[in-house]
Formats: C-alpha cells, structure tokens, sequence
C-alpha cells in the first residue's frame, strides 16, 4: 500500500507561499529591530499561524493534522506513574548513580596507585 501523498501544483504553491510568509516574517523580525519587542513577537505569531493556515489546507498539512490527532489519541491512553512512583524510582536512579560512581572512583584510585607502584612513581 504506497502511503505517499503526491502534492499537486496548487499544494506546492500554498506550501511555497506558507514557507515564503514565514521567512519574511523573520526578516521583519529582525529588520524592525529598533521596534517593541511585544509588537514584533505578536507580528510574527500572526503570520506564523495565517502559513500554518494556509499549510494546513494541503494534503500533506491534513495528512500532518491526522497524525498529530491520532497521537493525542494515544497519549491519552498511557497510563502515567503516580507522583510516589515517580519519587522512589528518582531517589532509586540517585542511589544507583552515587553507588557506581563512588566505585568507579574507587577504581580509579585503586588503578592510579598501582599503576605509580609497577612503574616506580611512587613517593
């Protein structure tokens, strides 16, 4: 089953005008930067969501949509940990982190000084 969406001329130029928005919307971010920094962000903000618009009236931009409600679908679905569960496994990764790295250290230690010894370093 080919699951390619072929994009015809009228999608290829709402995408290009969608794409060609937003760089100019950065451009006149960047150019006005002598203008309110609240007015340039809201500026940019519009143009953003009137090129998701216009993107989203695509078949790629539906096909983009459906996906992005059938994931919210499946987040629902997962069962997350409690707030205890999340705590004792935090506190059991801190305990396992701290135990390896006090015994790598050790390791360490314990390899420097033979090392020094079989090499005569030693003071």
């Amino acid at each position: 089953m080919n699951t390619e969406i072929q994009a015809g001329g009228a999608d290829t130029a709402k995408l290009a005008v969608a794409v060609a928005l937003l760089v100019g919307a950065i451009g006149a971010f960047y150019w006005f930067a002598d203008q309110s920094l609240l007015l340039r962000v809201l500026g940019l903000l519009a143009v953003a969501v009137l090129a998701v618009f216009i993107a989203a009236q695509t078949a790629v931009g539906r096909r983009i949509i459906g996906f992005l409600g059938e994931t919210r679908t499946e987040v629902r679905k997962v069962v997350w940990p409690t707030r205890a569960e999340t705590t004792q496994t935090v506190m059991a990764v801190i305990f396992v982190v701290t135990l390896m790295g006090l015994l790598l250290w050790m390791l360490d230690m314990f390899l420097l000084w033979a090392i020094r010894i079989l090499t005569g370093q030693g003071g």
